[in-house]
């Protein structure tokens, strides 16, 4: 199974970057832990949304509507999906104190970036995860002078226990245990890919250079 980071599709650098990847690993099936911005894909992808998307996108995954057409691609909102035998639970969004005790109906425009309550909760009541996805950070897993963790995330590891998180937007490889779960900080997708097997849960990265970046995340 093809794991990614961020990826910032958006860019035309960065999407054919996406894309070759795709070519190159030939996946049957595809995790993505946000910042994808690119929805046409070649293969399954199970993904959450991170703070950079095409919100409307997003929002018709959420309604559990295409009217964009985007059919491989599977959004993970406080659910969770078998994926090659895989129970693949996911967050999407990021944290915003502000905004964290708003009904998510109320969240408007670019606002619809963040998570909520009701959305933690509805998450923590999912049952037997393997891999949970998240686009924040629990504590304990980088540091730039200060933690940029999120307790509610930690919260949600501690309910629901599984044996691998898998984390975004923070653009750089940083592992770490928080109890049982080993948590993963994921390189973006223009600098790794990692490989997941789905019978051990074994994560492995692999760098690679497929050409030009772009700087503008």
């Amino acid at each position: 199974m093809l794991v990614l980071g961020d990826a910032h599709a958006a860019d035309p650098a960065r999407r054919e970057t996406l894309l070759e990847l795709y070519r190159r690993v030939d996946p049957d099936r595809v995790l993505q832990v946000g910042d994808l911005e690119y929805y046409d894909l070649p293969a399954p992808t199970w993904f959450i949304a991170g703070n950079n998307e095409d919100f409307d996108v997003i929002e018709s995954m959420r309604a559990n509507e295409r009217p964009f057409g985007e059919s491989n691609v599977h959004l993970l909102a406080s659910t969770a999906a078998t994926v090659d035998g895989v129970r693949v639970a996911g967050l999407s969004g990021n944290y915003a104190p502000t905004k964290y005790d708003q009904p998510r109906s109320k969240l408007a425009g670019e606002r619809r970036r963040h998570f909520t309550r009701e959305d933690v909760e509805r998450a923590r009541d999912l049952e037997n995860v393997d891999v949970f996805l998240t686009h924040e950070a629990p504590t304990g897993l980088l540091s730039y002078g200060y933690d940029p963790g999120c307790e509610h995330v930690d919260d949600l590891l501690e309910a629901i226990d599984p044996e691998l998180c898998l984390v975004g937007h923070h653009h750089e490889h940083r592992e770490t245990e928080l109890g049982e779960t080993r948590v993963v900080s994921l390189a973006p997708a223009w600098e790794r890919y990692y490989t997941l097997d789905s019978e051990t849960l074994e994560l492995e990265g692999h760098d690679h250079d497929l050409g030009p970046t772009s700087s503008g995340d």
